[in-house]
């Protein structure tokens, strides 16, 4: 027989075993949330769920910090700001009142950035617009009765010019409802840019359901490059059409081909023109901006889908600090584009 010693020898010798084995299979089990793809190669790539829609992010850190955590939580205060979904968001509660003294860093920028758009393009990018929409069936409740008299009754109230601001509040008319979903995503992947920034991050892409940021380049030394969809009514779900690289810019693509209805033989576009309160009929499909940020070519690419082809050309022009890619139906009803000069050397078609 062994003795008690030997026996306690080998159970301690068991349990180290026993012991190691659990350490290893749980650290097996764990899966960071940041994906690394290589060893050693500094590029941080990760995803998530943020304004109803996709968010992708990829960095390129020699430390390769995960910073989805900081981001995640930065999203978190943005949406408890300005998303109209949230029923006790700072917007939400102005809506119901009229009156709101700010109490995040995000209402005020967006207000003045809302308003300088809203002169430059002439009321083409109105964020008051949203009962028009909501009017027009495009909203969380779905169509409603459509007709001359409630479309004039409503008119009234779509109109940026009626609300006020200064640094410390904003006001607006009774019964007016601000939104703004046509601007948020952009400033949002301006917000996390700028965080990364403030981070030493000098290379990366920031993308929000299709809105980006690109600044430095890709693990390849290249500039980052994305691409631009061709119009599901011409071509099958998410085809290419173009490739554009982006040279430190923001990129931001509205279009009027995928949120549509038909009616009586007609396609109702989910833009609403804030001048008539009715659809626009023009031949313009998709309205890509190219500018110093998000927020702003966000809010250009909306306002160019209420313009039409030739206005947005014609205001791209004026400006000059911006460059536009418009796919659109000419005269003859055939897919035609046009890309303004400065975004010619950046970009490449894709043949079919």
């Amino acid at each position: 027989m062994q003795s008690n010693a030997s026996k306690n020898i080998i159970y301690s010798i068991v349990l180290l075993l026993l012991v190691a084995i659990v350490y290893l299979y749980r650290q097996n089990q764990q899966q960071p949330e940041v994906k690394v793809e290589e060893v050693g190669s500094g590029k941080v790539t990760f995803s998530g769920n943020t304004m109803g829609t996709s968010y992708r992010i990829v960095y390129l850190d020699p430390n390769e910090r995960d910073f989805k955590k900081e981001i995640d939580s930065l999203l978190a205060v943005f949406n408890n700001s300005l998303s109209t979904y949230i029923e006790d968001s700072e917007i939400s509660r102005f809506n119901r009142q009229d009156t709101l003294q700010f109490e995040s860093a995000y209402f005020y920028p967006i207000l003045k950035s809302s308003d300088k758009v809203y002169n430059e393009t002439q009321g083409a990018f109105d964020p008051t617009v949203g009962p028009l929409v909501n009017l027009w069936g495009f909203g969380p409740g779905g169509p409603q009765l459509k007709d001359s008299v409630n479309i004039d009754k409503m008119l009234p109230l779509v109109n940026f010019k009626a609300v006020s601001y200064d640094s410390l509040e904003v006001r607006k008319k009774e019964g007016m409802y601000l939104d703004f979903s046509a601007i948020a995503k952009g400033y949002g992947v301006d917000i996390i840019a700028d965080f990364l920034s403030s981070q030493g991050i000098e290379d990366m892409l920031v993308e929000i359901g299709g809105e980006l940021v690109a600044k430095g380049v890709n693990d390849k030394g290249e500039l980052w490059k994305v691409g631009i969809n061709r119009p599901e009514e011409l071509g099958r779900a998410d085809q290419l059409v173009s490739i554009i690289a982006l040279d430190n810019k923001a990129l931001a693509t509205s279009g009027n081909y995928r949120n549509f209805y038909e009616a009586d033989g007609m396609k109702i576009s989910h833009t609403i023109d804030p001048a008539t309160g009715r659809p626009v009929k023009h031949g313009l499909l998709s309205a890509t901006v190219i500018a110093n940020d998000c927020m702003a070519a966000d809010a250009y690419a909306t306002a160019m889908m209420v313009m039409g082809t030739e206005k947005s050309v014609a205001f791209q022009k004026s400006l000059n600090d911006i460059e536009i890619f418009l796919i659109y139906n000419n005269e003859d009803g055939e897919l035609d584009f046009y890309a303004s000069e400065g975004i010619k050397p950046y970009l490449s078609f894709i043949e079919e």
